[in-house]
């Protein structure tokens, strides 16, 4: 006879720790707080182990309670996915983890195609800025920065190289794009945290020395940057495949000057047990002919 966990008191830890919130548990599970409060003590008295603590007024999760959480969110959501199966419901929703300048510049503008070829299956996009824990209790499907992980399918889909660009409407008809010309811009620097500032980077790869007194405006993104200049602001280093589409249209300019290859690379990633899943077959394939 299997030896169970009481299940309510399961079903309502998994959205607390999904919320690090009971107030907002119990407005998602229609219960009162109180309610909340006293299943997830049940289920420390059953488990004999804390399973949330409070910092201040942050609600983290302990150790114990990361792995309950990971495990039973991951059981949810493949009993959400049998119960549409069972009851023939051809509509699923796959949960994509993805940076948001990957999206709004690549994914998204292409995303219509694959709906019109799969309409039943709707992809949730979820924005981070940080590369997220692996897991099913995140997302479906990941596009970040990791890769090799043990257990996942790994496709390359872009290597990032920084170019220069500005509004046409920067250059006032001259021709004279050199090195001192370039000097003389204002320069839109994106601030890159522990990576320091993308022109500091540019200058060192390419050995350029950049006055000190050169007119510079600071970013937290590079998207803040790029539409920066589109309205001719100044020069940008942005990402070849976020500016393709500007360039294209004409609201930018590849200048003439080299780039600079990050190291970075996009890498989407599933669970390898999952690649034969129906909607994740039909994605991945997708995916796998964009260019």
């Amino acid at each position: 006879m299997r030896k169970l966990p009481p299940l309510r008191a399961i079903q309502v830890f998994e959205a607390a720790a999904r919320q690090r919130h009971f107030s907002r548990a119990a407005e998602e599970l229609c219960i009162t707080q109180s309610a909340v409060s006293h299943q997830i003590r049940l289920l420390e008295e059953h488990f004999n182990q804390r399973l949330f603590q409070r910092e201040g007024r942050r609600l983290t999760l302990t150790p114990k309670g990361e792995l309950l959480y990971q495990e039973s969110a991951r059981i949810f959501n493949e009993l959400s996915d049998l119960n549409q199966l069972i009851a023939g419901k051809k509509h699923q929703t796959l949960r994509l983890a993805v940076y948001s300048s990957f999206a709004v510049k690549w994914l998204i503008p292409r995303l219509s195609e694959f709906r019109r070829h799969q309409p039943d299956i709707q992809i949730r996009l979820d924005m981070i800025t940080d590369d997220p824990v692996l897991s099913d209790s995140v997302a479906d499907m990941f596009i970040t920065g990791q890769n090799n992980q043990t257990g996942y399918w790994q496709q390359l889909l872009h290597r990032e190289r920084l170019i220069p660009v500005c509004s046409p409407n920067l250059l006032n008809n001259t021709q004279a794009t050199d090195l001192n010309w370039l000097l003389k811009q204002a320069l839109l620097v994106v601030d890159e945290g522990p990576l320091g500032l993308d022109w500091q980077r540019w200058a060192v790869s390419n050995d350029v020395a950049i006055p000190n007194d050169s007119e510079q405006h600071l970013f937290s993104h590079v998207l803040l940057a790029i539409e920066a200049a589109i309205v001719g602001q100044g020069v940008a280093l942005a990402s070849d495949f976020m500016v393709a589409n500007d360039i294209a249209q004409k609201r930018l300019i590849a200048l003439p000057f080299a780039g600079i290859d990050t190291g970075f690379e996009f890498n989407f990633l599933c669970k390898q047990r999952r690649t034969n899943e129906p909607a994740i077959a039909s994605f991945i394939n997708w995916l796998t002919l964009q260019e």
